[in-house]
């Protein structure tokens, strides 16, 4: 057998985690540097899953894949494997922890103080970096898993950790005192788990209900992804179009809740307001996309002609959700919750992306899910980085950074840049492939998206002179530049922008055979441009 190397990738942040969470109570310094280690270890893994990825012509669909018996009498089994866009978010993943790492380095600190007053068994130091390490050991499962039922209880499992996260380790500089913080925190915390927790049932009554779709044409139930996808192409199951559908909205609502997309978004501006500029980073850059991604994968991969019927709906939720998601970034006080509402216009683009139907548009969602993690993780960690500095999350607080800290003027400018898709940034490429998929099929689609673009500039560049440009705020005259752990941070997520900016080709190349075959799924092919002088010639 093989070595289990998916397996390994998601085992050794869990691994990390429980080691982390063990040290004890007066080695905080060790916790931080165990966990760091375990995060290098699992970008390791991840490079040797990329490397062992063959991308070539004729190249199985899913590949370093795992099966073990777990609850045979329900078909359940332990089934992992990756196509190129799996790899690519596992890549994604496993990246951006170490600099989530080192950009919380001390955001637990304020805490272990209150707890040395209060009780030693209380940990919050080794509890923060631990509660991330068994969150990127989830998404990775999640990411790799092809047994649907594996994928659900990883998928919701992760709500756990996230809630401790948002709920317990929240942002220090928020307009209320302590206790009022400490309120918006918990609620924040909750309403982000009520809400994932409504989506999760829901796809759990969908996921009985193929179960026993499956047993009824089949010779046994099954949740394994590969099976269902065989049996469909064979002929063996066929759906009745009414079963299809109903179960299509019941993935389609868990993951547009995870994602979040419009008007299930509400959670995600107060979970992203009120936890650490990690944390923050860690909800939008890393466990949302878990619900884009499973759109691509099980959504258009098991209900095929169900997510054709859900097209026009859904391409419409995604044109809300960018214009919507811009216009309110545009009237925020908060910087956070400024960044919150543009990803929610961000996660529009991608979603419109995957149900264009075109291999430029779901390559571009591809591309835009990668592009959009690194863009937003510089963008608000730099942010965290000026926040922790002035103590407010005010836009009206700042004023005249520039003079005072032009390194963190300067990164602050080029992640703002990067998340309105300046070309030569990597963001660019993926919109541009999302607008060209979807201009070759909706025209009037990609028209409306078109103003998206243009709030986009509004809100970063409006943000920018707001905060960084004009006279010198009081409370900015002795604002401290980046140290070289934050540039450290910010400084190799700039490189990847612009790198992927430049020469996004290794990503294309490796996201390009999946999204043929997930348009295989869905059997549909680009559509023809209209060139009226060379169809005047055929003529």
């Amino acid at each position: 057998m093989s070595f289990p190397l998916l397996t390994a990738t998601a085992l050794t942040p869990a691994i990390g985690a429980v080691v982390t969470a063990a040290v004890p109570a007066a080695r905080r310094t060790a916790a931080k540097w165990v966990a760091l280690l375990f995060s290098l270890a699992t970008v390791a893994f991840a490079a040797a899953v990329l490397l062992r990825f063959d991308t070539g012509d004729g190249a199985d669909r899913y590949q370093l894949t795992e099966s073990r018996s777990w609850i045979e009498d329900f078909g359940v089994r332990y089934e992992l494997g990756v196509d190129g866009i799996g790899v690519a978010m596992i890549a994604l993943t496993a990246v951006l922890i170490p600099f989530l790492i080192g950009a919380g380095w001390n955001d637990a600190d304020a805490k272990e103080e209150d707890a040395a007053s209060a009780t030693r068994r209380w940990r919050p130091t080794q509890g923060f970096f631990a509660l991330i390490l068994a969150v990127e050991a989830m998404v990775i499962i999640s990411f790799a898993a092809t047994d649907i039922f594996l994928f659900y209880i990883f998928f919701e499992a992760m709500l756990i950790p996230m809630y401790f996260l948002i709920g317990g380790f929240g942002d220090r500089a928020g307009e209320q005192g302590e206790e009022g913080q400490a309120r918006q925190r918990s609620y924040a915390a909750v309403k982000f788990l009520l809400y994932n927790l409504a989506g999760g049932l829901v796809m759990l009554a969908a996921l009985i209900g193929l179960y026993v779709a499956t047993a009824d044409q089949l010779d046994a139930g099954t949740f394994s992804l590969q099976a269902i996808l065989d049996a469909r192409a064979s002929g063996e199951l066929d759906l009745a179009t009414g079963t299809e559908r109903w179960l299509f909205l019941g993935f389609f609502i868990a993951f547009a809740i995870k994602a979040p997309l419009w008007p299930v978004h509400t959670w995600l501006p107060n979970a992203m307001g009120e936890s650490t500029a990690p944390v923050a980073v860690l909800i939008t850059a890393v466990v949302d996309k878990v619900g884009t991604f499973a759109m691509l994968r099980f959504c258009l991969g098991l209900f095929p002609e169900a997510s054709e019927w859900a097209t026009p709906v859904v391409i419409t939720l995604a044109l809300v959700s960018i214009i919507y998601g811009a216009l309110l970034a545009l009237g925020q006080r908060d910087m956070k919750r400024l960044i919150a509402y543009a990803s929610i216009s961000h996660f529009g683009f991608i979603v419109l992306g995957i149900f264009a139907m075109t291999s430029q548009g779901q390559s571009g969602a591809t591309l835009y899910m990668v592009n959009h993690g690194i863009a937003t993780a510089a963008l608000l960690l730099v942010a965290g980085f000026l926040i922790s500095r002035r103590g407010s999350r005010l836009i009206a607080d700042y004023g005249g950074v520039q003079k005072t800290a032009p390194v963190l003027a300067g990164t602050f400018l080029i992640g703002g840049l990067a998340t309105l898709a300046l070309p030569g940034t990597g963001p660019f490429v993926s919109e541009f492939l999302v607008l060209v998929g979807t201009f070759s099929r909706y025209e009037v689609a990609g028209i409306i998206a078109c103003v998206g673009i243009v709030l986009a500039a509004l809100y970063v560049l409006v943000l920018y002179q707001r905060t960084m440009t004009g006279p010198v705020k009081e409370g900015i005259e002795k604002l401290p530049d980046l140290r070289v752990r934050e540039l450290a941070v910010v400084g190799p997520l700039i490189g990847l922008l612009l790198f992927l900016g430049v020469y996004p080709k290794p990503l294309t190349d490796l996201v390009d055979p999946a999204v043929e075959h997930t348009l295989s799924d869905v059997e549909q092919t680009d559509p023809q441009p209209h060139v009226p002088g060379v169809e005047a010639t055929r003529e």
